[in-house]
């Protein structure tokens, strides 16, 4: 029974077998003028009658199949070629039928079935030269050793070659496959990373439009300043969550050039950072809790992936202050190290305003670890002992660059506090 490769092959010889019928026309024309002429000296024949004609014709038509049934074709061409020996005719004839048959044999079956196959043409080519009454018959022999194997050797060396070709277009289907699974793949953890994203961004800003809405409508007939303030805040925070939003969904229809598909888009904006953290801290401050932000050591550049991560580690952890345990006092601590980067937030936990309604927890601890994965760095996160609750960031970092003049701004930066 044909398997679906094997069946897939067949198919795609069907053009190729399409050659042979032509191919056997034209053998067999070969063959009946060749039987028209005298042989050689010392080779004794009868001119071929109606039956050695069609045995000539029988013999070379055969070949038609040669590529669905090659062994077959073998087999059938050579009992034809010894009944033409056997009734007395010339047997050069058709001795290019069975160099045929052979290479097809050779070109298509195992190495065993060709090793039979070119010992049964040897001994038919001997056979026929005895019959023939040839005076010439070490000649024949040697003719007999050596046309058989030269032709297994060209008929295996395209058996190898095909087999290398096929081997070849299976390993190129599977890259194709693979980068494929890839492509998937990677499509896949990019939706993921947006995902991610998605959520940071979402849940600090609206954690904040939730608790300033809150205390408007808490306030909103007792205390009109405050009450516009907090809007004031929903509508900066807002603002800022769509700006984020539109730049990270940009990479869904970015153009070749790191612009949008339509006019107008502009090119990426710069991913947020730890230079932005004094902007979280004021909208953190802005929502009811006390921030203090502290930088310490030698303030340099960073990759934007750890930028990132450190940014994004910050925001949940503060985020969480606004949800989980306000009023309290937050302190950001970011500690610049020769080679690695720390970072630590830490609350008092005082509790929360029942006045207030605060939003359902997530999976934000989650996230974070994940990103400190991804940079080879490590996060915990749980409660101190004295009260409130801590989260600590570790990435590891490059050695800064030794040797460069330290500017004013440096020194300055050394140190940063802000409340």
């Amino acid at each position: 029974m044909w398997t679906v490769r094997a069946l897939e092959r067949r198919i795609a010889e069907w053009p190729r077998a399409a050659l042979d019928v032509p191919m056997a026309v034209g053998f067999t024309i070969v063959a009946l003028l060749l039987a028209t002429e005298r042989p050689p000296e010392g080779w004794y024949w009868d001119r071929p009658d109606a039956l050695g004609y069609a045995l000539i014709c029988a013999t070379n038509l055969v070949l038609a199949a040669r590529r669905h049934a090659p062994r077959t074709v073998f087999a059938a061409a050579t009992v034809l070629w010894l009944w033409y020996i056997a009734a007395g005719f010339w047997p050069v004839v058709n001795s290019g039928a069975l160099m045929l048959a052979l290479y097809t044999v050779a070109a298509s079956c195992r190495a065993a079935h060709a090793a039979v196959c070119g010992v049964t043409f040897a001994a038919v080519w001997i056979l026929g030269a005895a019959l023939s009454r040839s005076n010439d018959v070490a000649t024949a022999v040697a003719q007999a050793l050596v046309v058989p194997f030269i032709i297994w050797k060209f008929g295996d060396n395209a058996r190898r070659l095909a087999h290398r070709n096929r081997t070849l277009s299976e390993l190129t289907g599977q890259l194709r496959r693979e980068r494929e699974e890839n492509a998937r793949r990677a499509v896949a953890e990019e939706r993921v990373r947006i995902a991610r994203e998605l959520h940071d961004v979402v849940a600090h800003h609206m954690s904040v439009i939730s608790v300033q809405a809150g205390l408007a409508h808490y306030v909103f007939t007792s205390d009109a300043a405050t009450a516009r303030d907090a809007l004031g805040t929903i509508s900066a925070s807002s603002g800022e969550a769509l700006e984020e939003l539109r730049r990270l969904l940009s990479v869904l229809r970015v153009g070749p050039e790191g612009v949008g598909e339509n006019p107008g888009d502009g090119p990426y904006q710069p991913a947020p950072g730890l230079d932005r953290l004094e902007e979280t801290a004021e909208r953190v401050r802005a929502a009811g809790v006390a921030v203090e932000l502290e930088v310490v050591g030698e303030r340099r550049p960073l990759p934007q992936g750890p930028d990132l991560c450190a940014y994004r580690v910050v925001q949940e952890a503060l985020t969480n202050v606004i949800k989980h345990a306000r009023p309290a006092r937050a302190t950001v601590r970011v500690e610049f190290r020769p080679h690695q980067l720390s970072v630590r937030v830490t609350d008092d936990g005082r509790g929360a305003v029942p006045a207030i309604p605060s939003p359902s927890g997530g999976h934000g601890l989650i996230g974070m670890r994940e990103r400190a994965r991804i940079y080879g760095g490590s996060l915990a996160a749980g409660p101190r002992a004295e009260g409130g609750f801590e989260v600590r960031l570790t990435l590891p970092l490059k050695s800064p660059v030794r040797g460069r003049g330290t500017t004013g701004d440096d020194r300055e930066g050394r140190t940063e506090r802000g409340r």
